[in-house]
């Protein structure tokens, strides 16, 4: 898009009325020229000093030339279809999962919802536990969490769009940056205009990310609840006596025993198990989560 034409649509984004007094210039245009005194009738004195001052009209032999005069036809233009991102439409599964996500999280604070769901969970897990100590079943539950994690993501993400928001955001940051080296007020006016209007790719990008995730913590937070539940977290009924765990400067422990803050061990031996099986998933299988602009 030309200086010309982004200045042409951020005057009619600005005041719908100036696309009228656009049209009428260009329609009375001899030779590329115009006088004010053969549009002061149709447009106002201040429609008139605006395009001087956006340097859509320059100084001409005769009166004022426009500039560019294909670039002021193409901003007046509606932006086509092709420059429009189409964000990605939730089918009504999605929907269902997010009115479910937000179900689950009851059995945070809700101990009866907690006991339905960790309960249900326990049938998988209760054989685990008889064989393997429980820093090894969190183990297994982070690399399976890791695991559909990495593939929902992949599989519910448009890489392609992704691309697209990003490359339109890293090419406006490249335009600002230029702007600003060249001192360019009025190009960094129009850019922030440009910001502005791009809101929706912002908002777009955040629809791509957050499908996934709907999804990944509809599996997850079954898994947690039923650690809550086995744990006995926050005063609740410890249904399984795990051996304690020894971690250095502190010696052997209770799972429950707070470490980082209120955050007690269990908790941050699940993310440091989840941050290392994840980087481990996503090199074996070359995945890559970070959207590319090319």
């Amino acid at each position: 898009m030309s200086r010309i034409e982004r200045k042409v649509r951020s005057l009619v984004n600005a005041d719908a009325e100036m696309k009228s007094a656009i049209e009428t210039v260009l329609d009375t245009a001899t030779d590329n020229e115009v006088q004010w005194v053969d549009v002061r009738d149709e447009i106002s004195s201040g429609q008139w000093g605006r395009l001087i001052e956006k340097g859509i009209l320059v100084d001409g032999e005769g009166g004022f030339r426009i500039e560019s005069p294909d670039a002021v036809r193409e901003g007046l233009t509606e932006e086509s279809d092709a420059e429009e991102i189409e964000s990605t439409s939730w089918t009504k599964w999605d929907k269902a999962a997010a009115g479910l996500t937000v179900g689950l999280f009851a059995g945070y604070a809700w101990a009866p919802a907690r006991n339905i769901v960790a309960g249900a969970i326990d049938v998988v897990l209760a054989p685990l536990t008889n064989v393997v100590p429980f820093y090894v079943v969190v183990m297994i539950i982070a690399l399976a969490t890791g695991l559909y994690s990495t593939l929902l993501r992949v599989a519910l993400t448009d890489a392609e769009k992704m691309g697209e928001y990003k490359a339109r955001m890293d090419d406006i940051k490249q335009k600002r940056e230029d702007a600003k080296e060249r001192g360019d007020e009025e190009a960094l006016e129009e850019i922030q205009q440009e910001q502005m209007e791009a809101m929706g790719d912002q908002l777009g990008m955040f629809k791509e990310q957050f499908r996934p995730m709907v999804w990944i913590m509809f599996l997850t937070i079954p898994a947690f609840l039923w650690m809550y539940w086995a744990l006995g977290f926050r005063g609740g009924v410890e249904h399984y006596a795990f051996q304690n765990i020894v971690i250095p400067f502190a010696g052997e422990v209770e799972w429950t025993t707070g470490i980082v803050g209120p955050m007690q061990i269990w908790i941050v031996w699940y993310f440091l198990c989840s941050m290392a099986f994840n980087q481990i998933i996503q090199k074996g299988l070359n995945i890559s989560m970070t959207p590319s602009a090319n």
